[in-house]
């Protein structure tokens, strides 16, 4: 049976292995490049710049990538909404293994001169255009395929993803990490690129497998597939789709801090060890996983959006004595400051997968739910490490960057609290606040 035509529904077993491998895979990648960025890249592909203009220039090849995602995300949200959800991963996945594999084949800087960074910078953004429509798609072939009152518990299969992708990613680059400085820079660092390759054809293999969403199915049936997804959605969906882009950059903003950002100030600005900083993140994220799990399962009782405020909540609050920690340079201090930082991260991931799916209505939901990710994306992970990078060098503290984080985190708060379930009416939390002091304010008899 060709991918994408089953009409039986998924094992749950299935469903899951589908989700988790292909976010597991772009995690896992995208995790290698930041590293890679934080590590190595400003050396090998920039070295005309001096330290901080060169770590400047690989953040923003790090960014380019979430860049190419918005515009990505409306071109594959299209296919996977009028075509299907399953063949649509499969383009996802080939996309990123493909340009994550050939990232590990570039020549460098010393070899090719500027054709280097510029070859690095079209893979980047082929990255980006493929990871643009692979969460929001792992997300629905999840969600869609849970039962009433699942949808968080099932989402959180796409989102184990994540943190196994941190780990796996971290632990190839553990394994490297003991190089000397010119095997590294030789070598070394092209070794995670390459044997990513595994990965996505596991991930091909387990893809192919997989029947359509239930959910997709019967619109397909019902004959209710729309011929422009993106206008319908920006017609009647505007909202939540500015909401949720708002909504999704608090997540991408702490875990992008952590797992790549640090990685350039804890070596350079604090003293740690590259190897120390690694295992670090690498023992954070078994927490990181089990948050995920807890987070969803409260979800589907107390409702996903509730939950997400929380988690949006000890954002804001975090990254101060986050910092604070690491600064001591003692690595029995810096340990808890990346637990908690992974189990905020967790509680938010948790209830993301559920809450976005029901923010859209199914004939829009792959392009809704994929923009709003990919544009809180940019503004939370892509611009975060940059702006990171260049508020340390002018102020020369990292509380400017901390309070960064906590104002991009602060915005999604707000915004999470306005997001309603496709077909709700429109409302805030404190309307009824508000309405009542009008009702009160108002002379007697007047309509407000």
């Amino acid at each position: 049976m060709a991918f994408g035509t089953g009409t039986a529904p998924a094992s749950r077993r299935t469903v899951f292995a589908a989700a988790f491998v292909g976010t597991s895979i772009e995690s896992y990648d995208y995790y290698i490049f930041g590293t890679a960025s934080a590590l190595v890249f400003e050396t090998i592909f920039f070295p005309r710049f001096d330290a901080t203009a060169g770590t400047l220039a690989a953040f923003a090849t790090f960014a380019v990538g979430f860049l190419a995602r918005p515009i990505g995300a409306a071109v594959v949200g299209h296919f996977g909404d009028r075509v299907g959800r399953t063949p649509t991963l499969i383009v996802t996945l080939l996309l990123i293994g493909g340009s994550t594999f050939l990232i590990g084949v570039l020549p460098t800087y010393a070899a090719v001169g500027v054709a280097a960074p510029l070859l690095l910078v079209v893979l980047r953004v082929l990255q980006g255009f493929g990871a643009s429509g692979e969460w929001g798609g792992a997300i629905l072939i999840a969600t869609e395929s849970a039962g009433p009152g699942r949808r968080a518990l099932y989402g959180s299969f796409a989102q184990f993803g994540v943190p196994v992708g941190v780990l796996t990613s971290n632990l190839a680059f553990l394994a490297v990490s003991g190089m000397s400085d010119d095997s590294f820079e030789a070598y070394g660092w092209r070794i995670p690129f390459l044997i990513s390759i595994g990965l996505v054809v596991f991930g091909l293999v387990m893809r192919r497998r997989l029947s359509e969403s239930p959910e997709f199915e019967r619109m397909r049936r019902e004959n209710r597939i729309v011929k422009l997804p993106v206008n319908e959605l920006v017609g009647r969906d505007r909202r939540n789709l500015v909401l949720g882009a708002l909504a999704a950059m608090a997540p991408p903003a702490l875990g992008y801090t952590v797992i790549v950002y640090m990685l350039t100030y804890g070596t350079q600005q604090v003293g740690f060890e590259r190897s120390t900083l690694l295992t670090l993140i690498l023992s954070s994220t078994v927490i990181w996983i089990g948050a995920i799990y807890a987070s969803a399962r409260v979800s589907d009782r107390v409702g996903a959006k509730k939950v997400y405020l929380a988690g949006a909540l000890s954002a804001v609050i975090w990254p101060i004595p986050m910092f604070a920690l690491v600064n001591t340079g003692r690595v029995a201090m810096a340990l808890p400051a990346f637990v908690v930082a992974a189990i905020v991260q967790g509680v938010m991931a948790g209830a993301q997968g559920g809450l976005f799916t029901e923010m859209f209505d199914v004939r829009v939901r792959y392009s809704g739910i994929s923009i709003a990710y990919s544009a809180g994306g940019v503004i939370g992970g892509a611009v975060t490490p940059l702006v990171a990078a260049a508020l340390f060098k002018i102020y020369e503290t990292s509380t400017a960057v901390a309070l960064y984080i906590s104002a991009l985190s602060l915005i999604s708060l707000v915004a999470v609290s306005g997001v309603q379930k496709a077909g709700e009416a429109a409302r805030w939390p404190w309307d009824p606040v508000v309405h009542r002091l009008r009702l009160t304010l108002l002379p007697s008899g007047r309509k407000p």
